[in-house]
């Protein structure tokens, strides 16, 4: 098994604080932000860990964090959506097989989606890296709230590293939208 396909080991005993809400979620996240910038921290010990680098474990904690028993059945919060594009604007190097930025977006889209009043699955079903994006994610603005569409833009703009599947799901549901493109300037790359 190769080391960002294998599971990282569990939390040792006081490294974090058990997640019991979204707002501990989201500062968990900011521990782990915290291990990507410095290369030190609970969430990089027992491993060699490169500051500004994520890996497989990082968002392995990430993906724990969010999918913790205490949130599952929660909408992904703003606070935890933002301590996630924290950690994207941390992380220069990347050894993760995609895994963030598919939970990045995913994160995102049910954090949009749910703030628009929209159905979504829960946290374990909607940001598994078995389960398509596609299959519970809005395909059209009908219904998505413009404002957290702007909160969105205002996350991508002017980041050196794109979420790739975050800015093709906005560019599909602000495509089908009356939104005009003017709300969300120097967000999507023209060549994409």
């Amino acid at each position: 098994m190769s080391a960002s396909r294998s599971k990282p080991a569990e939390p040792v005993t006081g490294t974090l604080e058990p997640i019991s809400c979204r707002d501990t979620a989201a500062l968990a996240l900011t521990v782990v932000r915290d291990g990507v910038i410095t290369g030190e921290g609970p969430t990089t010990r027992g491993r060699v860990h490169f500051s500004r680098e994520l890996d497989a474990f990082d968002a392995a904690w990430c993906a724990r964090i969010l999918t913790a028993s205490a949130v599952e059945d929660q909408p992904v919060s703003r606070a935890e959506a933002e301590a996630l594009f924290e950690i994207n604007d941390a992380a220069t190097e990347r050894s993760d097989d995609g895994r963030f930025d598919d939970l990045l977006a995913k994160a995102v889209v049910h954090h949009a989606a749910s703030h628009s009043g929209l159905p979504v699955p829960p946290r374990t079903v909607a940001l598994s890296a078995e389960t398509a994006i596609e299959s519970w994610a809005p395909t059209r603005a009908a219904g998505v709230d413009a404002e957290v569409l702007r909160w969105i833009a205002s996350q991508m703009r002017g980041k050196p590293r794109p979420n790739r599947t975050l800015m093709a799901l906005v560019a599909t549901i602000v495509g089908a939208a009356a939104l005009p493109l003017v709300h969300l300037p120097n967000v999507f790359d023209i060549g994409m």
